[in-house]
């Protein structure tokens, strides 16, 4: 068991993520310091004042960027794309706000080979996902890969986000849809 905790504390301070399944650096996301020193130390960039509260996954932070003043709230999971190259990031630009329980994957399972199990398929290729300044994504919404959110753009909880979402638009749904522009509301 000793050779076993070992093992996990080394993952845990060495690996490119962060979540409560790393409890050797988890719980230094309960303290304002230790919080931003490991986010600093994992993340593509970490901005002045963001903050990744306890409860909250990255996979991959090496491929993520949190702006100033992001706040990733519990629950919220974001994966970023492990396999080499440049596709596959997330970047969260400043003053975004995050609900709990978000979901932003870069990449989808293939389902497109007959003769294998979906579980032997693999991924598809990955594309970045961007949240643009401003924007505010609602609790438990999802961002599926390649998707833009626009500055200043509302995503409702819930919501299932597709495809690019434009500047200055409320979308809701499932899938998202824009029903209209903030300057509207």
């Amino acid at each position: 068991m000793i050779r076993e905790i070992i093992s996990k504390y080394r993952f845990d301070n060495n690996s490119d993520r962060i979540g409560p399944d790393c409890p050797f650096t988890h719980w230094r996301l309960y303290f304002k310091s230790t919080m931003k020193e490991l986010c600093k130390s994992k993340f593509t960039y970490f901005g002045e004042n963001a903050e990744f509260r306890p409860g909250a996954y990255a996979i991959t932070c090496s491929k993520i960027f949190l702006g100033k003043n992001v706040v990733i709230r519990p629950n919220t999971m974001i994966f970023a794309d492990p396999r080499e190259g440049k596709q596959g990031r997330i970047i969260i630009k400043d003053d975004v706000m995050i609900g709990s329980g978000v979901h932003m994957y870069v990449a989808n399972h293939r389902y497109d080979l007959k003769d294998k199990n979906i579980i032997q398929q693999g991924h598809q290729l990955a594309k970045d996902i961007c949240i643009e300044e401003g924007a505010w994504i609602g609790a438990n919404a999802i961002i599926l890969p390649g998707v833009t959110v626009g500055k200043n753009s509302v995503i409702g909880a819930g919501s299932v986000v597709t495809h690019d979402i434009p500047p200055f638009s409320i979308a809701v749904g499932s899938p998202a849809r824009v029903i209209k522009k903030t300057s509207d509301a």
